[in-house]
């Protein structure tokens, strides 16, 4: 009885830490925004929408993946709490999350080609914009993302923040604004003038590409450099299938729905979501299990009941908050029908990203790999896809 007690108190204490943390995603709201006020760029031609999800779960799992290292490595002291002047790990580690940007977009853009055409069908110049427009969004957006996830990470760190529980939340919301802008730019760019502009995304290609070879010859015998990417290419397969099934969820989801904005403006905060509560439980687990303060085992998760139910309880709380937000901006009749998605939504997703979250971490530790390489990637790709699927099955079951 004692415990319980100690631990309702602690979640009390907890989740309003948790709710603070989450907070940041209804900066969100304004990527969504974005997607409902530019729903018609994004409907012009027969794969924008489908890329969508997987430009944003892509980012979102190298982002994880960042924020997941900086996180460890300053509680660990192998990266100090510094804009400059760090460590060798800190440069070794940004300049692989580079890398890892121009590889996965390649990637990524390939298997989504491969499964437009399969489904859809395409032609030659609509596989030459996929490849080109996927490649320029991820290459404009990770000159701002990168720098702000690692000074995000020390800053926390610094004012006496736990990094693991704040700085992703914080980076994924940020990061969809910046790609959704880049995308609709890049977009709008090639659908208004196509011969000059893809000259144009062609060019900024080319620089990535350049950039990228340079660093890998550069670092190519640097074992934090190489690990990380080997590590990732593990699970980059994985990824890029997910986020395709994604993009085609939320593709059925818009054909479903039609032009809701309510819907589209809350769905990045959704899947943001999502992906931080996986994020929080995972990213603690995993620190205290670099710590020696938890065991990687299934029985020590017990020990970690407080992350999980202050992390689940602030979600639902965010998720109560999103459908007013949204209903509020584009019209409150429809107020009750999203609640009720929203609340679905979160029911169905939470405990599975949990369950998935608690397993890669325990599963990458007992293998000797490094779990801040595959937990949040893995996790945040499989949260967007859960989550889509979430909400396809609450908008089928509950009358509007």
């Amino acid at each position: 009885m004692a415990a319980n007690l100690a631990l309702f108190r602690d979640l009390a204490r907890d989740i309003p830490q948790r709710i603070l943390a989450l907070l940041f995603n209804f900066v969100g709201l304004a990527a969504g925004a974005l997607i409902a006020a530019y729903f018609n760029v994004l409907s012009s031609t027969s794969w924008a929408l489908l890329l969508y999800p997987g430009i944003l779960s892509v980012r979102g799992a190298i982002g994880g993946l960042f924020c997941g290292r900086m996180g460890t490595a300053l509680h660990l002291g192998t990266i100090r709490p510094s804009i400059l002047n760090n460590t060798r790990e800190a440069r070794s580690l940004f300049y692989s999350i580079i890398t890892l940007t121009f590889i996965c977009s390649v990637v990524m853009g390939s298997v989504s080609l491969l499964f437009i055409a399969f489904l859809m069908g395409t032609t030659v110049f609509d596989g030459v914009s996929v490849l080109i427009v996927v490649i320029a969004t991820m290459g404009l957006s990770t000159l701002l993302i990168s720098p702000i996830t690692f000074e995000a990470s020390v800053l926390s760190y610094r004012r006496g923040l736990d990094p693991d529980v704040v700085v992703y939340p914080i980076i994924s919301t940020v990061a969809d604004i910046i790609v959704t802008i880049c995308y609709i730019m890049v977009l709008s760019c090639l659908l208004s003038s196509p011969q000059r502009s893809r000259s144009l995304l062609v060019l900024i290609d080319g620089l990535f590409l350049s950039i990228v070879c340079y660093l890998i010859i550069k670092n190519v015998q640097d074992e934090v450099f190489t690990r990380t990417i080997k590590e990732f290419m593990l699970t980059l397969l994985l990824v890029s299938l997910i986020v395709n099934v994604t993009g085609f969820l939320f593709k059925e989801i818009s054909n479903t729905i039609g032009n809701r904005a309510e819907i589209y403006a809350v769905y990045p905060a959704l899947i943001d979501t999502m992906g931080d509560v996986g994020s929080i439980v995972g990213s603690t687990a995993t620190t205290r299990m670099a710590l020696g303060s938890l065991d990687p085992s299934l029985s020590s998760m017990k020990r970690h009941l407080r992350e999980i139910g202050s992390s689940w309880s602030a979600s639902m709380v965010m998720f109560g908050l999103f459908s007013v937000a949204s209903s509020s901006l584009y019209g409150l009749g429809g107020l009750k029908s999203l609640f009720l998605w929203m609340m679905t939504v979160n029911l169905l997703a939470t405990p599975v990203i949990i369950v998935i979250a608690i397993t890669v971490a325990i599963l990458t530790r007992r293998r000797g790999w490094d779990p801040d390489n595959f937990l949040i990637p893995i996790e945040a790709s499989l949260a967007d896809g859960i989550t889509t699927i979430s909400l396809l099955v609450a908008i089928n079951i509950i009358a509007t």
